[in-house]
């Protein structure tokens, strides 16, 4: 038995979970697209959208200060540790209403790992937000065929012990950017990815079920109702931020 059965091969579209999965897929597509709905893609392009390049970070650390200071950027800091100083943070609404900052650095675990998964491959930030913009741009430029495969990748959560925990939000994301891939002619779907893009389409409200979710619930229980309702927007923005030179900006 061949011991690349992963890889989805034959496919124009795959899909799968997590660091691993971006870390087993990424030598075999040529273009990544990174899905973090209720925290870092979603930041990634509230911040693009602005005019903010972002560069993702991979620990919530002391290194992580000194990073941004080399890069000269400014630091975005925990939901809960923004101050009047520091208002940056990894709230979409915190990002939205702090003062415009030429260079970001967002520590993101999932994202950032991702994303520095990904070798030589184009990385892209999809969600919900830009979706269709996303499926889009892929398909002009030419990803999403077998020649030219790409990979969508939901980041997922974690459990207290560090194991992944996936996440509804992200299966989601990853569907609609899937699903508009699909209607701009990319493909074909993997199985996996024709699953993931089924689980969005036949979703009836995905704003309802995005804030009824377990991750959506930890939010808005937490005091933060506004990021899942900025992160439900399905399709209100047509940025496509795009890794380039390790910062994330909006595609021409």
């Amino acid at each position: 038995m061949d011991d690349d059965w992963y890889l989805q091969a034959g496919s124009g579209a795959r899909f799968d979970w997590g660091p691993t999965g971006a870390e087993r897929l990424s030598p075999a597509v040529a273009c990544l697209v990174v899905i973090d709905v209720l925290s870092f893609t979603t930041s990634v392009t509230v911040s693009v959208e602005s005019g903010t390049r972002v560069f993702p970070y991979a620990w919530r650390d002391a290194s992580a200060s000194a990073f941004a200071d080399r890069v000269d950027a400014r630091l975005a800091v925990g939901r809960r540790m923004a101050t009047p100083a520091s208002p940056w943070s990894l709230s979409p609404a915190a990002l939205r209403d702090a003062p415009f900052t030429p260079q970001l650095v967002l520590p993101s675990p999932n994202g950032s790992s991702i994303s520095a998964a990904a070798g030589g491959s184009t990385v892209v930030a999809g969600c919900l937000r830009n979706a269709t913009a996303v499926g889009r741009w892929l398909a002009r430029k030419g990803y999403g065929t077998p020649a030219r495969p790409v990979a969508v990748i939901a980041s997922g959560e974690r459990w207290p012990d560090g194991s992944l925990r996936p996440a509804l939000e992200d299966l989601l994301g990853a569907g609609a950017v899937l699903s508009a891939l699909r209607r701009h002619r990319g493909g074909p779907l993997s199985p996996e990815a024709a699953t993931a893009a089924a689980c969005f389409e036949t979703t009836q409200d995905v704003i309802a079920t995005v804030t009824a979710g377990a991750s959506g619930q930890e939010l808005v229980s937490g005091g933060f109702p506004e990021d899942v309702r900025i992160a439900v927007q399905l399709d209100v923005s047509e940025a496509v931020p795009v890794l380039t030179n390790g910062a994330f900006t909006a595609a021409g």
